[in-house]
């Protein structure tokens, strides 16, 4: 498995401008497919059908929030692997550092700019993939 390339991205989020707007940006890097997904069960779900290289997920979601959802990933043998970038409008240093000691590989601020959106989500699957290669 190449560790550095990124061919498929699961966003999970409750509003579905959101995923679409994310979808839409995300669609225009070449050779990346994206999924979409409206809550933290059907994250779980979707997770495990898809196997994505990448899962985007919102924090504030009614029923499984992401924090949830991200434990249970980590639980299931299957998909714990899967690294998680989570979108919060909460991304103020305490929380990203929470969330980093939580397990996820980084934070975007939302709202987020759609023309930047790529670019930030590529920095950090490039950061996890670095960090994952000098640890084995």
């Amino acid at each position: 498995m190449d560790l550095t390339a990124l061919h498929s991205i699961l966003c999970v989020d409750d509003e579905p401008d959101i995923r679409q707007i994310v979808q839409v940006a995300l669609s225009l890097t070449e050779g990346l497919t994206v999924h979409t997904g409206e809550s933290g069960e059907r994250a779980l779900e979707l997770a495990r059908e898809l196997l994505p290289d990448l899962l985007l997920l919102d924090v504030m979601m009614p029923g499984l929030d992401g924090p949830s959802t991200l434990k249970r990933l980590r639980t299931d043998p299957a998909i714990a692997h899967i690294p998680v970038i989570f979108m919060t409008a909460k991304a103020m240093a305490r929380e990203v550092a929470l969330y980093r000691k939580m397990g996820a590989v980084g934070v975007i601020a939302n709202p987020f700019d759609p023309m930047q959106l790529s670019k930030q989500v590529l920095s950090l699957w490039k950061d996890h993939a670095a960090e994952v290669l000098a640890h084995g």
